[in-house]
């Protein structure tokens, strides 16, 4: 990257339409490359969903709901806490400053960079000019280039849309109106899980119901195994291999209509979560003022360099598929902005690493196993069991595991997943080691301090040679 390649006489004008975790990075590298640039976001300053209604809020939530299982499981040290006094007024507030701190943050930093922030929804008049709106006031923002980085939005099923205060989206349960006493969740995904993990620590009875044969669909079941033990001893109760066909509201609550096999039966609740997914920001953007093509499920379609069917217009983030994570729209962001400096550069990633942030956390990055045998790829797995990890041990979470996928033969590791405390933090590891092509004893070689559980990373790679010192693994 060129820092100020940009520059000229006559700047170029990049517009930025959507100010969250891929439209501020794309706003604020391409003003550091000398762009003239305008950010339009629909809030009074950047942060996007993820920062305002999503990672943010619902990872503050999960931080006091890990307080409150840690202090209660502090009794077997002989550390008596007693039952938390929660006070939500507080909670809430203590969440909200958090995302008002960040928010304020990005807002200084957009000025810092020289960055024009329009505030007000913005609109594709043509390839070259967005309308932006806000309160009856018109402003157009004319551009050579344009990033679409609109991200995502609750998808809710048909089927199951009332109109009640007391059927909450992702976003809804963010806002931590309330503590009900009977919640259902209805998806057993990363956002179900997560919040179920929060509320069933501020004291609802949940019951999670997922229409898949298990939680978390998608990820391999040695490492969701792990995650859904633990949800199960902390929730009322988990309905696999179920369905919510429909929800009425009753003078007490909403009446939920289950479906599972030949089985039909309702069940009433305070308050559901609608937790079945998202879908791209697509809609009433004005796309079809441009070239620019939507697929049947809503997704931006872009090239190698994010760059839509209209040579003006890149796309980034949720809006331009799976998987829907921030950290992929911001490296998506730093793509978008240097195809368009004319740098070479491409969309050519080995390891996009996924978090679960439950308690325990699950992560993965690269090929999982699930994947391999869809494809019919031959590979090898290796496990170190968070069992013979002096520090797991000590956190009083010896439930985890450490597994790396490798490639026959050659020993390049292929994928890493992670189950246990602190997952998120330990999978960069294994995101570095798969982009890198690292093979078995790139891993096993390097010294990690002990006693940490980034160490199980170097274990898992030992036990593959059969020379852990800690664990001794059954004949492959």
């Amino acid at each position: 990257m060129r820092e100020g390649s940009a520059g000229s006489s006559e700047r170029r004008r990049i517009a930025v339409l959507g100010a969250g975790p891929g439209g501020y990075p794309a706003a604020f590298l391409a003003a550091q490359m000398g762009f003239d640039v305008t950010l339009i976001d629909e809030r009074p300053d950047p942060g996007g969903v993820c920062l305002y209604e999503g990672c943010i809020p619902s990872k503050a939530l999960l931080h006091a709901a890990e307080l409150i299982h840690d202090t209660a499981a502090a009794d077997s040290m002989g550390l008596i806490f007693g039952d938390p006094r929660i006070d939500l007024h507080r909670l809430r507030e203590w969440k909200d400053n958090v995302v008002a701190k960040m928010t304020r943050g990005l807002g200084q930093i957009a000025k810092a960079r020289k960055v024009r922030f329009v505030h007000g929804r913005g609109r594709f008049v043509d390839a070259s000019r967005l309308r932006v709106a806000l309160d009856g006031e018109v402003t157009d923002v004319e551009f050579d280039h344009a990033i679409v980085a609109t991200g995502s939005v609750p998808l809710i099923p048909g089927s199951l849309r009332l109109e009640s205060d007391r059927v909450w989206d992702s976003s809804a349960a963010l806002e931590l109106r309330e503590v009900p006493e009977r919640l259902l969740i209805i998806g057993g995904g990363y956002i179900g899980l997560e919040t179920a993990t929060v509320y069933a620590a501020l004291g609802s009875r949940v019951t999670v119901v997922e229409m898949t044969g298990s939680l978390l669909p998608g990820a391999d079941p040695d490492l969701t195994r792990i995650v859904a033990q633990s949800i199960e001893t902390r929730v009322d109760e988990v309905l696999l291999e179920t369905s919510v066909v429909e929800l009425r509201e009753t003078k007490d609550g909403i009446e939920a209509q289950f479906s599972k096999a030949d089985i039909e039966e309702s069940r009433e609740y305070d308050c559901v979560l609608i937790a079945t997914g998202r879908r791209p920001n697509s809609e009433n953007l004005g796309l079809k003022e441009t070239q620019v093509k939507v697929d049947d499920r809503g997704f931006i379609e872009v090239d190698h360099q994010r760059r839509t069917a209209e040579p003006t217009i890149f796309a980034i983030g949720d809006v331009v598929g799976e998987p829907m994570l921030a950290h992929k729209a911001t490296h998506e962001a730093r793509v978008a902005v240097e195809a368009i400096a004319g740098e070479p550069v491409a969309w050519e990633p080995a390891a996009i690493p996924a978090v679960v942030y439950t308690d325990p956390e699950v992560a993965w990055c690269g090929l999982t196993e699930a994947e391999a045998r869809r494809h019919g790829i031959e590979v090898e797995a290796v496990r170190f069991p968070w069992a013979a990890s002096g520090r797991a041990t000590i956190l009083s979470h010896p439930s985890g595991v450490t597994k790396l996928i490798i490639e026959p033969g050659t020993e390049r590791v292929l994928g890493v997943g992670i189950a246990g405390r602190g997952a998120g933090e330990l999978i960069a590891e294994g995101a570095l080691a798969v982009e890198m092509g690292a093979r078995l004893d790139d891993l096993r070689l390097t010294i990690h301090p002990h006693p940490t559980l980034s160490e199980t990373i170097m274990e898992a790679a030992a036990v593959f040679f059969d020379i852990s010192p800690n664990y001794v693994a059954r004949r492959r």
